[in-house]
């Protein structure tokens, strides 16, 4: 079985668990980096006092299934209203999706409305089916490179099965956009940075279930802080606080501006409430920078990050 002849598809679920019966004409995803682990996996030991001082064997006790993989930030290549493949995935991690007709669209966390995925992975000849998926997505932008979001979905292992890969996977065939000519700004200031990082940090709880056949029960996103990094130069305090910043709290909108310049194919990031979490000093090529953790908070509620493509 070869690591490079391996397809994921995703769709949401109508109801929580039961398999939406993802298909390669319209659920395929553009994947990179696929792995997968058993989560929560319980084998119980038999600590029994015997004659012999050797142990019994242990017994399975249901077990979830995490994957995960990396996926290109991109547009969906045609209408500007219309979301990119990896819409569904983020929808998966709690965020909500909004179609503004003719203009755009766009992403924010919620905190109610959660959706799951059903995932069938195959693995050049077999076929995993997971359902009930919930997960989280941790982006990174760097300069001169492709947009990744690196993705860990936690589902329950319905079987594994031997079956051929999918016949012709539809994947968009538009090209991610580079991060050049993006106009990053930080309360206003244009900051000079190579990267931007940032984390939804969701708790994904995965709460016992005698009753379920692997143990347990809904997964949820019960919590989130989203946090991240950035890397400018350092600047001049007329132009640029950042230990002012830190020790009076203050809260300042990060933007990357408009990535890519084709219709359909561009995005875009805004986070309006965030705080610089520590500093220390940076050498990017004998150039001083900053190395600068961030938190995002809420501004007006469910806000800490939104993504606009269009």
């Amino acid at each position: 079985m070869l690591t490079n002849r391996e397809v994921i598809l995703a769709k949401i679920e109508v109801a929580y668990g039961v398999d939406s019966v993802p298909v390669q004409a319209a659920d395929a995803k553009l994947v990179e980096n696929i792995g997968w682990s058993n989560e929560g996996l319980r084998m119980n030991e038999r600590p029994a006092v015997r004659q012999n001082i050797g142990m019994l064997q242990q017994v399975f006790g249901g077990t979830l299934r995490s994957i995960t993989f990396d996926v290109e930030m991109k547009g969906s290549g045609g209408a500007v209203d219309l979301p990119p493949e990896l819409g569904t995935l983020l929808r998966g991690c709690g965020f909500g999706e909004t179609i503004n007709a003719a203009a755009d669209v766009q992403y924010a966390p919620i905190s109610v409305g959660h959706e799951s995925l059903t995932i069938y992975y195959f693995q050049d000849g077999l076929r995993h089916i997971l359902t009930g998926c919930v997960g989280n997505a941790a982006f990174n932008l760097e300069a001169g490179a492709l947009g990744k979001i690196s993705f860990t979905f936690t589902g329950h292992l319905v079987n594994i099965t031997d079956q051929a890969l999918p016949a012709a996977p539809a994947y968009t065939t538009n090209v991610p956009p580079p991060l050049i000519n993006a106009p990053f700004a930080i309360g206003g200031f244009s900051a000079i940075i190579n990267a931007l990082a940032w984390d939804m940090s969701n708790t994904v709880a995965t709460p016992p279930d005698m009753s379920a056949s692997d143990g347990y029960s809904q997964i949820r996103i019960t919590q989130r802080d989203v946090q991240g990094s950035y890397d400018p130069e350092a600047d001049l305090i007329a132009n640029d606080d950042p230990y002012t910043d830190l020790q009076n709290g203050v809260a300042q909108a990060v933007t990357t501006g408009v990535v890519g310049s084709v219709v359909g194919n561009r995005y875009l990031v805004d986070m309006p409430a965030a705080y610089n979490r520590d500093i220390s000093p940076g050498d990017r090529d004998g150039v001083r920078t900053y190395d600068i953790p961030l938190g995002f908070a809420e501004n007006t509620g469910d806000d800490e990050v939104n993504l606009t493509f269009t």
